[in-house]
């Protein structure tokens, strides 16, 4: 099963929006998400400061930043 990771923050409606589409994709679409709040470790705070949501594929290639790229997404989960 293919996974994605999601780095978010509490109360970011970008990050909302996100979770809401991936969600949906979900439904058609057999893969794990984890979402992973970069406010509870120092390093990803760091690392992603104001550059949330971001979503990344198992080996940590981003797929997205900021909004959902749909065809990326797809692409990952389409690929062997």
């Amino acid at each position: 099963m293919k996974k994605l990771r999601l780095y978010q923050r509490v109360d970011c409606h970008l990050c909302e929006d996100m979770a809401i589409h991936l969600d949906a994709l979900r439904r058609d679409w057999h893969f794990e998400l984890e979402r992973i709040d970069v406010d509870s470790d120092m390093a990803l705070k760091e690392r992603y400061h104001s550059r949330i949501p971001v979503l990344e594929d198992a080996d940590g290639n981003c797929l997205s930043e900021y909004f959902l790229d749909q065809s990326s997404v797809l692409s990952y989960l389409q690929s062997a």
